[in-house]
């Protein structure tokens, strides 16, 4: 993969993830427990420095009430 593309490619995830938690009202720490996830991880992946898992994905769109799908169909690509 090309790194220019996953470089905007993560930020765009980034952006997703922290904007469908903020929609909920949630905190990072919040989002973190009910995914199942640490919080400074929460904070890596909205600031685009980590690339989650396909597992770690899924708890995070758990965590927002989003299947994975709707993710990256309302989210991900309207960033």
């Amino acid at each position: 993969m090309n790194f220019k593309y996953h470089r905007k490619f993560k930020t765009r995830f980034a952006k997703a993830v922290r904007r469908r938690r903020r929609e909920l009202d949630l905190t990072q720490e919040q989002l973190a427990e009910i995914s199942n996830l640490d919080r400074t991880y929460i904070s890596l992946i909205e600031r685009a420095e980590r690339s989650p898992t396909l597992e770690n994905v899924e708890k995070l769109a758990h965590g927002l009430g989003l299947k994975i799908w709707e993710l990256f169909s309302r989210y991900v690509e309207e960033s």
